[in-house]
């Protein structure tokens, strides 16, 4: 099951150069996270500084 972003997630960038696989982009000011690409590994989750990110 994909990671996805919350409402809480305030735009700062940092989960995207932990994603191995490309699969986080801005989409309405937020981040969003491609369930398609998303492999599970959670490395988003664990630097957001927010905790935004959670398992699917």
């Amino acid at each position: 099951m994909a990671y996805k972003v919350s409402d809480e997630c305030i735009n700062c960038g940092s989960c995207d150069s932990e994603c191995p696989v490309e699969a986080i982009s801005e989409k309405d000011n937020h981040r969003w996270i491609d369930p398609a690409k998303c492999q599970d590994c959670g490395a988003c989750a664990g630097v957001c500084p927010v905790e935004a990110i959670s398992a699917g």
